[in-house]
């Protein structure tokens, strides 16, 4: 885990994840705010600061697993301060994951470019330019699992007729152990590897 080359790793991994998971919690707080609700600015989670959004054990996860895994605080939301509630709770929810998206393409557009200009560009730039596309593509389609507590989870709830309200909240109670199963088996990468590789492959240009 913790090999030769682990520092080299940590340098470039590390702080593109932070920054992409600070990102995620931001724009989730911004639409929360948008929707009426002050309850993440009023707890200090409306910044771009990732100190405020770190978790203790997301972090240690995020080094133990060697940059493969990790995750943040998630932004607090009261929905009695939100207007119209379950058209807010759908684009609160998927705010995180299309900001994701949105870095992702950034990113993707830098490296082309500088692929295109044909100039010397250190390896450490490439590797950090490519780990930022590859990280948010898959930070937003993992985040759209409809597996609580993920995003999809929301994002389903909101869209589904409120019928289905009682059989989501059974769905709720074994979601994370569920959860927790697909990261074991990898069931993330056999569901959802395509797709990232094809988007990471669109806005990059490099097959994975």
């Amino acid at each position: 885990m913790f090999g030769d080359d682990f520092i080299a790793r940590a340098i470039i991994a590390a702080p593109a994840i932070l920054f992409s998971l600070t990102v995620h919690e931001f724009f989730h707080a911004w639409t929360a705010l948008k929707f009426g609700d002050t309850t993440a600015r009023d707890l200090g989670r409306l910044t771009l600061n990732p100190l405020a959004h770190l978790d203790l054990f997301g972090t240690i996860m995020m080094f133990a697993s060697g940059f493969r895994f990790g995750w943040a605080k998630p932004v607090p939301v009261n929905p009695m301060n939100l207007r119209n509630h379950r058209v807010a709770d759908f684009w609160i929810s998927i705010a995180g994951p299309l900001s994701n998206m949105g870095l992702g393409l950034i990113f993707g557009l830098i490296f082309r470019m500088l692929d295109n200009m044909a100039i010397h560009v250190p390896e450490a730039v490439v590797m950090f330019l490519f780990f930022m596309v590859m990280i948010n593509v898959s930070l937003a389609f993992f985040n759209l699992i409809p597996v609580f507590p993920l995003d999809g989870s929301h994002i389903l709830r909101s869209i589904l007729p409120e019928r289905y309200e009682n059989t989501l909240d059974q769905l709720d109670r074994i979601g994370p152990f569920i959860l927790i199963i697909l990261i074991l088996v990898g069931g993330f990468w056999i569901i959802l590897g395509p797709f990232v590789s094809f988007f990471v492959r669109l806005f990059s240009g490099i097959h994975i």
